[in-house]
Parts: structure tokens; sequence; C-alpha cells
């Protein structure tokens, strides 16, 4: 039996979602550990794909403060003797971590007793807890340049199958995440009547919280924008823009690079150790995308991004990624056990 484990977060889950199926495309049924505070529930509390899933008390302990620190790690360590005992009882022969807090319990758990560990780092910057687990790891993967044996980023392969090279922007699309970034959503608004003279359409993902005051605002701005909260099924959307202006969460990057779609990164100043603008800043690094902080964003700043030559970036971009990542991941799983999940 293979675990995955991890989660809190869409772009964490993403990840786990595509292993499963990659899993599930060989014969294995996975079993899910998340945790019971974040979006694991919402993603896959109802998912028959998995042998079973559980979803534990946990929660991080970023920015908590000493005392709130001290009830996470307790937190932690009692979910982490729950997920030895579902390890145990599941005769589990590997673990997967895809990341955050909510994978601490189980990888954990993996290390105490001896069972094989593979880490997918999503972002540019390695976790405190994976930096701790990876001396045990059975494997580490990460696109960011590392020694990976799959360097390639988990992603649905319909933004592959979408991708397309940009020459000119003729729409704009403002990516805020799932739960939106009240942000990018001002800054949309703000530069919405220049972007109309400029004959460049709007495609904004809002957020849930913020939806109607900026459909409001655009009806306010006689801008007629395609807005909407959220959507799963994002892929055509982003498809359709020439250009984007996004956060830099782990998969979000790159998923806007398998599609080939150029991007002005607004990193969230928030972020636990800035991991989003180290992510932003690998591709702007290699002249594939472009980054502000939230203190340097203005009109000015995304109308030189726009005038740039963006067929290299594009193209670059698309070459940067290749599909089928998470089948390789869960190839290389199995191989190291034999073949046997």
């Amino acid at each position: 039996m293979i675990v995955l484990t991890g989660g809190g977060t869409g772009g964490h889950l993403e990840v786990a979602r595509l292993l499963k199926e990659a899993l599930r495309a060989r014969r294995v049924a996975p079993i899910f550990i998340g945790t019971a505070r974040g979006q694991d529930q919402r993603w896959f509390g109802t998912d028959d794909g998995f042998a079973a899933r559980y979803f534990l008390n946990t929660r991080g302990v970023v920015d908590r403060g000493k005392a709130g620190t001290v009830v996470s790690l307790a937190l932690i360590a009692r979910a982490a003797v729950t997920a030895a005992g579902i390890l145990k009882r599941s005769a589990a022969r590997a673990v997967v971590d895809v990341g955050s807090y909510a994978a601490a319990p189980a990888s954990l758990a993996a290390v105490i007793r001896r069972i094989p560990l593979f880490i997918h780092e999503p972002s540019a910057v390695v976790s405190p807890l994976n930096r701790l687990l990876r001396p045990h790891a059975a494997g580490f993967f990460s696109s960011y340049g590392d020694a990976s044996p799959v360097p390639d980023f988990p992603v649905d392969r319909t933004f592959f199958d979408l991708a397309r090279p940009r020459t000119r922007v003729g729409r704009i699309v403002f990516l805020g995440g799932s739960q939106g970034a009240r942000f990018i959503n001002d800054f949309a608004l703000e530069v919405a009547p220049t972007l109309r003279r400029m004959g460049i359409a709007i495609t904004h993902q809002t957020g849930e919280a913020d939806f109607s005051r900026v459909q409001a605002g655009y009806r306010a701005l006689h801008v007629d924008a395609d807005t909407f909260a959220f959507d799963s099924a994002l892929t055509p959307r982003m498809a359709s823009a020439d250009f984007a202006v996004s956060r830099a969460g782990g998969g979000t990057v790159w998923e806007l690079a398998a599609n080939g779609l150029p991007t002005l990164f607004v990193p969230f100043p928030h972020a636990a150790r800035d991991h989003q603008y180290r992510n932003a800043r690998f591709f702007a690094d290699r002249r594939l995308g472009f980054v502000a902080r939230q203190s340097e964003l203005d009109l000015n700043r995304l109308l030189s991004a726009l005038q740039c030559d963006l067929h290299p970036i594009s193209t670059g971009l698309m070459a940067l990624n290749k599909p089928g990542g998470a089948e390789r991941i869960a190839e290389y799983v199995l191989n190291r056990l034999g073949g046997q999940g």
C-alpha cells in the first residue's frame, strides 16, 4: 500500500490528485492522509479513488507565536502517533509527501517506522520540514534545479494540450489563487480603463469573498470583464489569455509555464520563507517571466511587461516542463519498491 500525504491548499492537493490518478493507472489505489483544517475534505472527502482517506487534526506552525507554535507541534506529534497506527494497519510500503504541514504526521511516522519516504517539494525554497526529512528520504523531487530523479512538475495534461505561443496581448487574466487576492483585485480595477483603451480584454478570478465587490467595480467602470470567483476548470480561461498577472504559488507557476502563458508575478508578501518570490525569481532570472513586489507594482510596470517580445518567453516556458511528471514520479516510487504498490 502506498500513502499520499500533505495538502492544506489547492496546490499541494492537486499534486496528490495527479499522483493518485497515476498510481491508479498502475492498479494501485493509494491511501490519503491529510488535515481536517484545510481544503482536503472539500477535495477528497468523497473521492472513492483512494483506498481510504484520513483527515487529522493538525495546523501550521508559521507565524503562530511561541505559544501557538507549541500547540501546533503538540497537534502534529499527536497526529503522528495516529498516522503511525494507520501505516501499520495498512501495511504501508511507502509514503509520498506532497508538502505542507499536513504532511508532517505521516512523514515523521514513516521515518520512525523505517518505511520508504518520497518527498515532492513544490517550491523553490525547501520547507524546514522537508529539510529535516530529506536525509531520510528514498527520493526527493524538485523542479527548481536540484538534482532530481524526476525534474518535471506534476501538472494536469490539459494545460499542455491547450498551450500555444503568444505573440501579442489581446486578453489578460488576473489570478489570485483559490482564495483570491484583494491586492491583485484592486490593481486590476485600477488598470482596467487603460487596458480597455488599449483593446485588451480582461478575465479575472476574484476569489469567493471579493467576487461581488470586484464585479460591481467593473460595472462602475463600464468595463465588460469576464469575472468569476473560482473555477476548478480554469484551463480554458487561462488558455484564452495572452498574458497573466498572478500570485506565484508552487503549482500555479508551473501550470502557467505548461500553458506557455507569460506572466507578471506578484508574490504574496506573507508567504512562508518568502517562497512565492523565490518561485517567481526562478522564471524571471531565466527571462521567462516578470516579478514585482506589491510595493513595486504599478501601471507602468505592467505596460513595460506587456510591450516585451512575448514569443520567446512563451516558447521558452513551453519547453521548461514536460507532461507526465506525476506518472514518472509514480513509476519511480514503484520501481524502488520492486514494481509493487
